[in-house]
């Protein structure tokens, strides 16, 4: 029995979506950004040359479609395409629950002013979860940057350091001796039932070490997130008996529900921990993987020289784990959202590239976010096209696929054996057929 494997390249977008033009940072709306893209134009220009230099060079995802997606080619050796979310959020769960099955069925609540961002009932809140007379920061920013310039205060008040951002987040920063690892992770606790019952999609402990002039952020990070309303494919898997594997940041996101495994860490180690995954995950195991850095580390610090190394890391990195897949299996590359480093501020309403990776067969597709379940021993996938061209999805019963309903009728794509010869698009599969 073969084994699912999806993953996530966090904020790897790929050109606008159709509806960005409703989506603001500011007053500024998202018509035009393309994380991608912008990252590939800066490179050409020579615009990215910090531990770099010239065109951005993947020739990995290249070679499955990513170039044809992009519009800079005729094709690839795979399946490709990209399609718009459903979900009204440009947001990490609002693309992570989306890609497992199921679409937020709301809106997400955002903390839009930039400064004194806080109601002040959520200020209160903060201030007796943390057990002090007040916090620091109440506002938009970095949290590399805002650790540097109110680290030395947090050190002398012991308050917390509260902020947000475009995502629905309240994000608290303390030192993890000053104020402690453990009474971080207990304030955030205390928090989230409030912000949670507002819409806020996460609380996130941000914890950092070091001295004044020299903090440094730490991998104890822990998001406490607002659980999903219905089932997604990870509770179908694990219900099923599958074993349920998640890498990085994944089980924070799904509330910890569905999972039976979690490793996290810096993205070099995560890519360690999937390649070991692949080595020895045991038949029928659902392997779900987030590599945040792009986003964390990049998109939301404008370091378009810093997404390019690490898009030409990730390539090169998840080579030989594809090589290594079994006949059987399958994996997934995709993104959940756009952030866009050239673009007047971070997390922007994008499409997320996916590319599909059968046994030894290389495959790019490219549409919106899509469920997977696998009834009996193989995975079925589903897509269908809805009103004003927008992608959801159906859970396939009993091992079948039906046409959806909705304008524009259904496709499906089945696990296949076997090598094929010749390049395939989704327009190369009708309703029903099979590779």
């Amino acid at each position: 029995m073969g084994r699912a494997f999806l993953v996530v390249m966090d904020s790897v977008g790929i050109g606008g979506a159709p509806d960005a033009g409703a989506y603001f940072n500011g007053d500024v709306p998202d018509t035009g950004a393309n994380t991608l893209g912008h990252i590939a134009a800066a490179c050409e220009a020579g615009e990215a040359e910090e531990g770099r230099s010239g065109p951005l060079h993947m020739p990995v995802l290249g070679a499955l479609g990513l170039g044809a997606v992009m519009g800079q080619c005729d094709g690839g050796t795979g399946l490709y395409g990209r399609g718009q979310e459903v979900s009204r959020g440009k947001d990490t769960p609002s693309g992570h629950w989306e890609i497992a099955g199921l679409p937020v069925p709301f809106d997400w609540h955002y903390f839009v002013d930039k400064v004194d961002s806080f109601p002040p009932e959520v200020v209160e809140a903060a201030c007796r979860a943390a057990g002090t007379d007040g916090i620091l920061g109440n506002e938009h920013a970095s949290g590399t940057e805002i650790i540097v310039r109110l680290g030395e205060a947090h050190m002398q008040t012991g308050w917390p350091i509260c902020y947000t951002s475009a995502d629905s987040v309240f994000q608290i920063a303390a030192h993890e001796e000053a104020f402690g690892l453990e009474r971080l992770y207990a304030m955030c606790a205390a928090l989230a039932p409030t912000l949670h019952a507002m819409k806020v999609g996460r609380v996130i402990a941000r914890p950092f070490v070091g001295e004044v002039g020299a903090f440094q952020r730490t991998g104890n990070r822990r998001d406490f997130a607002y659980e999903p309303p219905a089932p997604t494919l990870l509770d179908w898997a694990f219900d099923a008996g599958r074993s349920t594997h998640t890498i990085g940041k994944i089980s924070d996101i799904f509330a910890g529900r569905g999972v039976s495994n979690v490793w996290k860490g810096p993205d070099r180690d995560l890519m360690g921990y999937l390649a070991d995954a692949v080595a020895d995950a045991g038949d029928g195991s659902l392997i779900f993987a987030n590599f945040v850095e792009f986003d964390s580390l990049y998109g939301h610090r404008r370091d378009v020289s810093g997404y390019a190394r690490h898009l030409e890391w990730f390539d090169g990195a998840i080579a030989p784990v594809l090589d290594a897949l079994r006949p059987d299996d399958l994996m997934i590359l995709t993104a959940d959202h756009g952030n866009d480093p050239t673009w007047v501020a971070p997390i922007t309403r994008g499409n997320g590239f996916r590319s599909l990776q059968r046994g030894r067969i290389r495959a790019m597709w490219a549409c919106a976010p899509l469920r997977i379940s696998a009834p009996r021993s193989r995975p079925i996938w589903g897509w269908r096209r809805g009103a004003r061209g927008r992608v959801s999805y159906e859970r396939p019963a009993k091992g079948r696929v039906t046409p959806a309903p909705g304008r524009g009728g259904a496709a499906c794509v089945y696990p296949w054996h076997g090598r094929r010869k010749g390049r395939r698009s989704l327009a190369d599969f009708p309703r029903g057929r099979k590779l």
